[in-house]
């Protein structure tokens, strides 16, 4: 039986470089291929054939939901396997109804990782066992920005929270400035925020940032 081809994505020179390790214990797991970015992903999965793609959840350009989206359009028989630093349920459903088919936090145990990759790569669904319940109960702040706005304006919260202006996010999201400001706009009626500096704060008490999902 031929060895389940994994493709990684992630930012992290250091992360690639520990999953790749780990990875490289087994006989039946191997990296094909890494990547930094979805633009990269994008490119890698077009040229070289893999079984799965193990995805960093928060990175700079598109990510999270709409680049989940965007894989699925173009490689629908790709299973997509999210690796993340954010443990909020909230974040897991999100993610899985965009298309992910697994979802793994970025401290769990290393044979948490590899069950998640082989049971995914044969066609099935996981979550790290740590999530299950907050997803089950829906543990958690019900304000969370997470539960109360759409994707789109999450997206737009997390870029705005990272210092991004309103053209930066327009040209970096394909949108015109006038449906970005529109998307802020409604997002500060639903988190009741008046100014620019209340989403720096908001998204300081609430986490978010560069590395927050998008």
């Amino acid at each position: 039986m031929s060895a389940t081809r994994v493709i990684v994505v992630d930012d992290h020179t250091l992360v690639r470089a520990g999953i790749r390790e780990l990875l490289s214990t087994t006989d039946d797991i191997c990296v094909v291929g890494e990547a930094t970015n979805g633009a990269e992903a994008m490119g890698l999965i077009r040229q070289q054939e893999a079984d799965l793609l193990l995805l960093d959840l928060s990175m700079p350009g598109v990510a999270g939901v709409d680049l989940i989206r965007r894989l699925i359009a173009e490689f629908p028989r790709l299973p997509i396997l999210m690796l993340s630093m954010h443990n909020d349920g909230a974040i897991v459903s999100r993610i899985l109804k965009a298309g992910a088919k697994g979802y793994v936090t970025k401290d769990c145990e290393p044979e948490t990782l590899l069950g998640a990759i082989r049971k995914v790569a044969r066609g099935g669904r996981f979550i790290d066992p740590a999530l299950v319940d907050d997803m089950v109960f829906e543990h958690g702040e019900p304000e969370s920005p997470q539960r109360v706005l759409s994707d789109r304006e999450f997206q737009i919260l997390q870029k705005l929270s990272s210092g991004l202006t309103l053209a930066e996010i327009a040209a970096e999201l394909c949108l015109s400035p006038k449906t970005v400001s529109t998307h802020k706009t409604r997002l500060m009626q639903k988190l009741r925020l008046k100014t620019s500096a209340d989403i720096i704060r908001y998204a300081l008490n609430h986490n978010l940032g560069a590395s927050s999902p998008r």
